[in-house]
């Protein structure tokens, strides 16, 4: 899974556009980094930058970014509403996808090392990267602002984390770090300022202060009343979406609302919000109705019914979940491929995608046509009284079909890096024994890749044997022809297990491996037969 990482940048100029303009550019020209969001305030005179990535172009766009306004904003003319301390001001890395807090820490730490020495700008760290408690809070940090650096910057407590110890007159410093990532979030009411106050002192983490805390961790609310929706809010910032997620505070302040015999009527959300807290809501409200739900823009379409997020204007996912909004090359080009694209480019005069694509690919669509053959049995009339069966059955099925579908880019991949190892120089005996190991780790990818092909496959037979029990018996040669699929699959995943094991070194490893491999194919084998024998019988 492709890992996101989130800056949100911001730079004390909110007045000249071609600033603003010149700063957006240098990070749309980073490759693998989409630009969401630039936000301009002329009264804080500050724009905000949003921009997503993959960690190393996230941080290679942040200091690009960075030097354009180092260049162009000059502090000693700078004046605002918002505190502010540099050019750059603050710039804060978050995790969105498959990436940890400790990777945004140190996307933080890369970053503030490049401004330092190479751009000579004085850096500190806070929030998740700083370990000093003295300078963990931004407003610590940020205390005296621009104006107050020259005064505190040569005491030896406030000397930077990154760059030079000096008063820089043109950029002020900068302050980086990583911290979760916020979502803005308001719940409608029909009811007064006081009213929506009420419930949000009932539920925010401070609650009514020391002696009188809210329900909901990591809440901050409050509540108002906004004339042009002619409604309250209960208007809240949740810092941490995994401590307290949308769907949660949402039903919250309902059962509140509903205790003081007042309406909610749907939320807002303001900005983005990644994909992982939308489905958090979706399997909440799944397991809540006892629905039966696989596909992820229904579960989508069913958590904007939910939460009403449409109340106030049109919540469109493409330009509000992060991961809808980056438009990149497809991380698995081979599975995006037509089948008749792929078909040609496997005959093609080139070795790879080959046996390895192409078993995963064979596996996957076993897995598929196992599930399909729940679908021609869910919700048929005739069938009615399977129901609650095929929703057991078609889960893990179409589940396994999905973990398959990108193990064919990964089965290519595995064999590229052992193919890349395998052109590293060899001249000096160091090169030779750097050479030997990186080919050593990518045949053993190469073993790995296929290997889990098995696994996932071998997984799906209890299913496949109970969906040949209990599936729709018309559809007898599918589940037959996914089952064959599913044992050739496994057939050529294990060849290419096979093929790869002799020139392993570690003769432990590779016992260990064809153990494992030969008991999967025996086992796909007897599965196979299995479902045949069963369907015969029906």
């Amino acid at each position: 899974m492709k890992k996101i990482v989130e800056c949100v940048p911001n730079i004390s100029e909110g007045r000249d556009e071609k600033i603003i303009n010149a700063c957006a550019d240098a990070v749309r020209k980073v490759s693998g980094v989409t630009l969401l969001d630039v936000d301009p305030g002329k009264s804080t005179n500050r724009t905000v930058f949003t921009f997503v990535g993959d960690p190393e172009s996230v941080v290679e766009a942040a200091f690009q970014f960075s030097k354009t306004a180092y260049e162009l904003i000059d502090m000693s003319k700078h004046s605002g509403e918002h505190p502010r301390m540099g050019a750059v001001d603050v710039v804060p890395f978050v995790p969105v996808a498959n990436v940890t807090t400790a990777e945004c820490v140190e996307c933080a730490k890369q970053y503030g090392k490049r401004v330092g020495e190479e751009l000579g700008v004085p850096v500190y760290l806070y929030e998740e990267a700083s370990t000093n408690p003295d300078r963990k809070m931004l407003k610590q940090i940020r205390s005296g602002e621009y104006e107050g650096i020259k005064n505190k910057i040569y005491k030896p407590e406030w000397k930077p984390d990154f760059g030079p110890q000096e008063f820089i007159e043109k950029s002020g410093a900068t302050v980086t770090g990583s911290r979760f990532f916020l979502v803005a979030y308001n719940v409608n009411i029909l009811g007064t300022k006081e009213q929506s106050h009420k419930i949000a002192l009932n539920i925010r983490e401070q609650g009514r202060g020391e002696d009188k805390p809210g329900r909901l961790k990591e809440v901050k609310g409050i509540g108002w009343y906004v004339d042009e929706y002619n409604m309250a809010q209960v208007s809240m910032n949740l810092d941490n979406y995994k401590v307290t997620p949308p769907h949660i505070a949402f039903e919250e302040c309902k059962a509140d609302a509903e205790k003081m015999n007042l309406a909610v009527c749907g939320s807002e959300l303001v900005g983005l919000i990644p994909l992982e807290a939308m489905l958090m809501a979706a399997e909440y409200y799944i397991e809540k109705e006892n629905l039966f739900i696989l596909d992820e823009r229904q579960k989508i379409r069913l958590v904007i019914d939910r939460l009403g997020l449409s109340s106030i204007s049109e919540f469109d996912p493409d330009k509000r979940i992060i991961e809808y909004m980056i438009h990149e090359e497809a991380s698995e080009p081979l599975a995006s491929l037509t089948v008749r694209d792929f078909v040609e480019l496997v005959g093609a005069r080139t070795s790879a995608p080959g046996g390895g694509s192409v078993s995963a690919l064979i596996a996957a669509l076993g897995a598929g046509l196992g599930a399909m053959v729940g679908w021609m049995s869910y919700g048929n009339k005739k069938f009615e009284h399977l129901d609650s069966t095929m929703r057991k059955l078609i889960a893990p099925l179409h589940n396994k079909m999905k973990e398959l579908i990108p193990m064919i880019d990964a089965d290519t991949n595995a064999f590229n890096d052992y193919m890349i190892a395998l052109k590293m120089p060899k001249k000096t005996e160091a090169e030779q024994k750097l050479r030997n190991e990186k080919m050593q780790e990518g045949l053993k990818k190469a073993i790995i890749v296929p290997l889990n092909v098995m696994r996932i496959s071998d997984s799906c037979w209890e299913w496949m044997i109970k969906m040949a029990k209990d599936g729709n018996i018309a559809s007898k040669s599918d589940l037959e022809v996914g089952a064959k699929s599913l044992e050739t699959g496994i057939w050529g995943a294990f060849k290419n297990v096979e093929i790869n094991l002799p020139t392993i070194e570690d003769e432990s490893y590779k016992k260990e491996i064809l153990d494992e491999a030969n008991a999967l194919l025996e086992n796909a084998g007897k599965n196979f037969k299995e479902v045949c024998a069963v369907l015969s019988k029906r």
